[in-house]
C-alpha cells in the first residue's frame, strides 16, 4: 500500500530511485569454518593462504612507507574480500603474521597474542624500511617453509 505525500516546495521532484540492492552489494562473504574452526582442515588452509597473503601485502606496503603496525593492523578490515576469510577470523591471520615477523627478527614470541608480540612490533617499527621488509620477507619464507601443507598432514609422511 502507497501513502501520497505533497512534496515540500524545496524538495526536487525529480528525485532518482536508489539503485537496487544487487548493485550495491559487492561479493558474496566468504564461508566459515566446518565446525570449529581449528578442526577444519580447509578452513586452516584458508589461514595459512591469507597469512602468507597478508606477509606479502605487509612488504608492499613498506614500499610505500606506511609503517609496519597499520599495514598489519589495518588487514582486518579488508580480510574478508583481500584474504578470502569471514572477517571475525581477521584477527588470527594478523596475530599469526606480526608473530612470523616477529621470530623473523630473532625475538621471542610464544603465543601470537602476548605482549611480546606488540613489543617485538613497536620495536621492529622503528627501524628503517628496508631493515622491516628484511624481516617481513624472511618471515614469509619461514612461514612457508615450515607450514606443513595438509596432503602430508592427511596422507601421512613418505616412506
Amino acid at each position: 500500500m502507497n501513502f501520497w505525500m505533497p512534496m515540500p516546495h524545496w524538495m526536487p521532484s525529480h528525485r532518482k530511485a536508489p539503485p537496487p540492492a544487487a548493485a550495491v552489494q559487492g561479493p558474496p562473504a566468504p564461508s566459515g569454518p566446518n565446525g570449529f574452526w581449528l578442526t577444519d582442515p580447509d578452513f586452516r588452509d584458508r589461514l595459512t593462504s591469507a597469512t602468507l597473503t597478508l606477509l606479502d601485502l605487509v612488504e608492499d606496503a613498506l614500499n610505500d612507507d606506511i609503517p609496519l603496525t597499520e599495514a598489519i593492523g589495518d588487514a582486518r578490515h579488508h580480510v574478508e574480500y583481500m584474504l578470502g576469510v569471514p572477517s571475525p577470523y581477521g584477527v588470527l591471520v594478523e596475530a599469526e603474521a606480526a608473530a612470523q615477523i616477529v621470530q623473523a627478527a630473532g625475538l621471542e614470541a610464544r603465543s601470537p597474542f602476548g605482549l611480546a608480540i606488540a613489543q617485538g612490533l613497536a620495536g621492529i617499527g622503528q627501524l628503517p624500511f628496508d631493515q622491516q621488509q628484511q624481516f617481513v620477507r624472511a618471515a614469509s619464507r619461514r612461514y612457508a617453509i615450515t607450514v606443513p601443507s595438509r596432503s602430508a598432514t592427511i596422507e601421512g609422511p613418505e616412506k
